[in-house]
């Protein structure tokens, strides 16, 4: 199922997310796991579209609304769903977090609540105050997870093993089975193969995540997979490979995994390579075009 049907089906209505900040860190750059953070990460934490953290919540969600506007005209009854997006938005002090979740959930036109975060990065605290949000909201929980290959994992410095991962997901359902765990998956990371791909959907699969993205890597500036790019120590996907490899992961998602992206929306200004990603329209139609043959050829 596709995100936009998904979201219709809960709410009844066009929804669309909003990014804010939160104002935290990552434990992949503080020091207590690493420093510098994973090789691909901007400097913003992927968050390069997030308002001005130094602004109130309130104003944050204001400005992404002010700033989506422009596409949503003739639009009624749209809600939103306040994304939660650089660095990682469950690290840091919980009382501080949880007033900022339930701010956010407080303005208007707000239908549910997203939070990116890393899978080692939920204490058992953490976990009672995201089930008690579901409670009173739409919960969705995305999990930094990019390759099922530890070898992967240990080149891009993601700091953690995969069963930590697979213990999030697991601990996040029975919080609340109603939290919606979202799974962030790279292809394209330097050294890995189609199989190692196939692989981390099919594992991303078999670990009842509920949701998945896709995105190719691309390479930003400012990070260390920008210098492994420039000594030719990496080559990032062409759009022809990229989108032949996501034909053969439709295959291996089944119905009741919510796809949420299959491509990613890297910020102009420090993109550094593959140039065909600039090209959203093209990008956004090949998707399209795609998740329409995959709808029909599961009906």
């Amino acid at each position: 199922m596709t995100v936009s049907n998904f979201y219709k089906n809960i709410f009844g209505t066009k929804v669309y997310k909003i990014s804010v900040s939160a104002g935290c860190t990552c434990p992949n750059r503080d020091g207590t796991i690493g420093f510098g953070g994973c090789i691909f990460c901007s400097q913003a934490g992927s968050g390069d579209f997030v308002p001005d953290s130094f602004l109130e919540i309130e104003q944050q969600i204001e400005k992404a609304k002010m700033l989506l506007a422009p596409k949503l005209k003739n639009q009624e009854n749209v809600k939103y769903i306040v994304y939660f997006q650089n660095f990682t938005n469950t690290y840091g002090d919980i009382d501080k977090l949880k007033n900022l979740w339930f701010r956010a959930l407080s303005c208007p036109d707000v239908a549910g609540i997203s939070i990116a975060t890393r899978p080692d990065c939920l204490s058992d605290e953490c976990l009672e105050v995201i089930s008690l949000l579901s409670k009173k909201t739409f919960v969705q929980v995305e999990l930094g997870l990019q390759s099922t290959n530890e070898k992967t994992a240990a080149l891009i410095r993601r700091g953690y093993q995969n069963q930590i991962y697979f213990d999030a997901v697991k601990k996040l359902h029975a919080a609340n089975r109603n939290i919606h765990v979202v799974s962030h998956v790279i292809f394209g990371l330097p050294g890995e193969t189609e199989r190692d791909m196939m692989k981390t959907v099919c594992d991303v699969v078999n670990a009842e995540s509920d949701g998945i993205k896709i995105t190719n890597l691309y390479i930003l500036s400012q990070t260390d997979l920008q210098k492994m790019y420039e000594k030719g120590e990496y080559n990032p996907l062409q759009m022809e490979e990229y989108f032949s490899l996501l034909k053969k992961a439709l295959n291996l998602i089944p119905t009741n995994v919510v796809i949420h992206r299959l491509t990613g929306d890297p910020p102009k200004k420090i993109l550094i390579a593959p140039d065909w990603t600039k090209n959203k329209k093209l990008v956004l139609s090949r998707v399209n075009n795609l998740l329409c043959d995959y709808e029909r050829d599961v009906k």
